[in-house]
């Protein structure tokens, strides 16, 4: 969508005038992966109008392959207005136009579902789910077991405003224990599924993905991993490419994706023996200047992803979706520019002391090399 921010703080009403800016938690998704470095594509739909011209174009500047994004002549682009506060909250306002769009128009008919499987990560959304009976549809088509399926990320995502007073928990927990990899946040456990007793009872609802990220607002994110097959365990490719309908997919070697028997059989869910195996780690936030808290989620799985698809250690894909959620934090608008990635491993390598001091403020990623230079020696002089 296009996004319309305030030029000031107030009420919808009272705000003269406002900035265009771009939005999206899985086009959001796609350019933090190709700013960090991953060959990514958005597939999606947008009107053949301007806005839906200028979405394609800024997501494409940002490196993202936006040649399977389809022009619909006969819907428009979905815009939103939003004021300034937390969306977490009741201090902010939400204005969607999107309801007949041509997002929500996405169907099993009208996308190439070769391509979108042909990748080594598929990201989807809940939000994608709540535009219409076709999306919801074309969502479960893809978290469907099968021959050639591939990783599948999914972010719940729950976003009240857009299911028109439906409850969605049954559907986005559907969704959900469908993936391989899911992304929840505790508040939206509670407010989709009325779940209270924190990760691990979230973990308990949901035993089927193999990775499972619950993020805790401002005091971390918990990581629960199956030993039986970690995700950072798979094999990094030379071409490796990642992808968005309406999210993120990942291009495969011939011979890797799940052509096998495994492809082909009914998952079931994991035995209670084989939950009390998972691998929990915590990592805790960093302290931020929160200039706009508006896409951090969407930066947090970028980063985690990335991490993923590097190999990298439980510890740093947590530590690598903090800091690109605290680039997103420190920055106005849904996208902010992430840190160079060798500035973003040094962060991502301090000690836990030093982790636990590092305070970052608008601008910081621009100067990664101060923030760890300081971090350090706060810890050997404290």
């Amino acid at each position: 969508m296009v996004t319309f921010l305030p030029t000031r703080p107030g009420r919808l009403a009272d705000v003269p005038s406002f900035e265009r800016g771009i939005g999206g938690a899985e086009s959001n998704v796609a350019c933090g992966l190709a700013r960090a470095g991953h060959t990514t594509r958005w597939v999606s739909r947008v009107g053949a109008d301007g806005f839906g011209q200028h979405l394609v174009e800024r997501i494409g500047s940002y490196g993202v392959d936006v040649h399977a994004v389809q022009r619909d002549p006969a819907r428009p682009t979905g815009i939103y207005f939003r004021t300034a506060g937390d969306r977490a909250t009741n201090a902010h306002e939400v204005a969607y136009y999107r309801a007949g769009s041509a997002a929500s128009a996405m169907a099993v008919e009208n996308v190439d579902l070769a391509a979108i499987r042909s990748g080594r990560v598929l990201h989807l959304s809940g939000i994608t789910a709540a535009l219409s009976d076709d999306c919801l549809t074309l969502l479960r088509t893809l978290v469907a077991p099968g021959p050639g399926r591939p990783l599948v990320s999914f972010d719940v995502n729950h976003r009240v405003n857009l299911w028109n007073g439906q409850d969605p928990g049954a559907v986005l927990l559907e969704l959900a224990r469908g993936g391989d990899l899911v992304f929840v946040g505790e508040d939206e456990a509670e407010a989709a599924w009325g779940i209270t007793g924190g990760p691990s009872a979230i973990r308990a609802a949901l035993p089927e993905p193999r990775v499972l990220v619950v993020k805790q607002g401002a005091r971390g994110a918990t990581l629960f991993e199956r030993p039986e097959e970690p995700l950072s365990a798979r094999p990094a490719f030379e071409d490796e490419r990642v992808s968005a309908i309406a999210g993120v997919w990942g291009r495969q070697p011939p011979g890797t994706g799940r052509e096998g028997a495994e492809g082909a059989k009914t998952r079931m869910p994991p035995t209670a023996a084989a939950l009390t195996r998972d691998t929990v780690t915590f990592i805790p936030s960093l302290q931020v200047d929160v200039v706009a808290p508006v896409g951090a989620g969407d930066a947090f799985a970028a980063g985690f992803l990335s991490g993923t698809l590097r190999g990298l250690t439980a510890r740093d894909r947590l530590r690598h979706g903090h800091l690109m959620a605290a680039a997103a934090l420190t920055a106005p608008g849904d996208l902010a520019e992430p840190p160079a990635r060798d500035h973003a491993d040094r962060l991502a390598a301090l000690d836990d002391d030093a982790w636990g001091r590092l305070r970052l403020g608008p601008g910081w990623t621009e100067a990664a090399d101060q923030a760890v230079d300081r971090a350090e020696e706060e810890v050997r002089t404290p």
